[in-house]
Order: C-alpha cells, then sequence, then structure tokens
C-alpha cells in the first residue's frame, strides 16, 4: 500500500511539473557505415605515457555486487545465466560472434573492449580524466563497447585496431567495423589515417549497415 501511494503521489507530481522532472532525451545517430567513417576525426596516434592501470576496471559502478564482467556475462548469456554467491556467474551459453563458437563456461571468455583501452589512449583518451577513462572501461551504457568473446580471439586481436587484425570469422567483420566505428563517435575518439582507410574499405563491401550510437556523458 505504501509503494502504491507514492507511485500515486509520484504521478500527479509529475503530471503538475513535467518541466522540472522530465531529463532531456540523448540524441540517438545514425548514419551508414560509410558515413560514420567519414565522420572520425584524423589525428596522430600517440601511446606515450600508455598504463593499463589509468583506466580503472572492473568496477561495481551501480553498487550491485556484480562488478562491469559480471555484468557483461549476465547480459550477454543466451540461456539464464548460474550466479553463486553475491554475483559470481558460473553457468550460461555465450556466443563468441568473432569467431563463431559457443561457450557455456565463463572462464573461456574474456570481455573485450571494443576499442582496446591501448587503442583508445592512443585517440585520445590520454587527455582524459581519471573518472572518464574509468567509464570508459567500464561502459555498460552500450552493447558495442565490450563483448564477451573467446579468450583466444580477445588475446589474438590485442591492442590492434582493424588496419591490424579483424576476427576470423568473414561474417563477423561488417559487424565489428559497425561496433568499432560507434563506439570510437560514441566517446569522441579519432583514428590515424591507416586505420581511417581501413575502415573505409571494410564499408565499401558492408551493404546497408548502419552505425546507431549515443555520445557518451
Amino acid at each position: 500500500m505504501i509503494k502504491k501511494t507514492v507511485r500515486g503521489l509520484a504521478a500527479a507530481t509529475l503530471a503538475v511539473l513535467p518541466l522540472l522532472v522530465a531529463a532531456p532525451a540523448q540524441a540517438v545517430e545514425a548514419l551508414p557505415l560509410a558515413d560514420a567513417v567519414q565522420q572520425l576525426p584524423l589525428a596522430t596516434e600517440s601511446r606515450e605515457g600508455y598504463q593499463r592501470t589509468s583506466f580503472k576496471h572492473w568496477v561495481d559502478a551501480d553498487k550491485d555486487s556484480c562488478n562491469t564482467r559480471m555484468e557483461v556475462l549476465i547480459a550477454e548469456s543466451r540461456a539464464e545465466p548460474t550466479i553463486e554467491g553475491a554475483c559470481k556467474v558460473t553457468g550460461g551459453e555465450w556466443f563468441s560472434y568473432y569467431d563463431g563458437f559457443t561457450l557455456t563456461e565463463p572462464g573461456g571468455l574474456d570481455i573485450d573492449h571494443m576499442v582496446p583501452l591501448a587503442e583508445a589512449w592512443d585517440s585520445g583518451a590520454s587527455g582524459w580524466t581519471a573518472a572518464r577513462r574509468e567509464a570508459y572501461a567500464n561502459d555498460l551504457g552500450s552493447e558495442r563497447s565490450l563483448v564477451a568473446v573467446t579468450a583466444k580471439t580477445n588475446r589474438s586481436k590485442s591492442d590492434q585496431d582493424p588496419a591490424e587484425w579483424l576476427p576470423p570469422l568473414a561474417d563477423a567483420r561488417c559487424t565489428y567495423a559497425t561496433d568499432w566505428v560507434g563506439t570510437k563517435l560514441r566517446w569522441g575518439l579519432a583514428v590515424d589515417q591507416v586505420e581511417a582507410d581501413a575502415l573505409a574499405e571494410l564499408a565499401e563491401g558492408c551493404g546497408q549497415e548502419t552505425v546507431e550510437y549515443e555520445l557518451a556523458n
């Protein structure tokens, strides 16, 4: 009864004062992949000063006992995940789209940063605050930012960009290019010329792929 009363009062307040409580909608950009590639700013990359510890992860940002890795495993499991203790995922079913493998044991999975931390540093994150780098490393606000994939493919990729590495499954490459470009646009990250050329070439063969993204806060 208390919950119903509170909810009713809240609804009445919203009806009377919508301008005071309504949050502005986040604009979603949608561009054909080839056009989205052209929107990426060009810049020379530099890895000077990079340390992986500059990007704090995996954190429990919402204090629900599940850190970012566990949140991604729960969100991406195609079956009801098994969770033990406070929040330890011990089973489920995950499809690694980089190589087409399905896994049921989370130990075989890495959570890949779509744009690796070192690449993000090279592309503009070196000038960010520590808080923004932490937000980037734990970005649950976009499905493409973090992805559960086989440890083998994640470690093969390492910190390489699409000019240097692409998923071994050819059918995954257009999705990968779309996810990569969307992540860079979301976070305002640049590309160097070799990377831009590789992405433009990929886009030519990706038909009607569309990049949809929201700018990160």
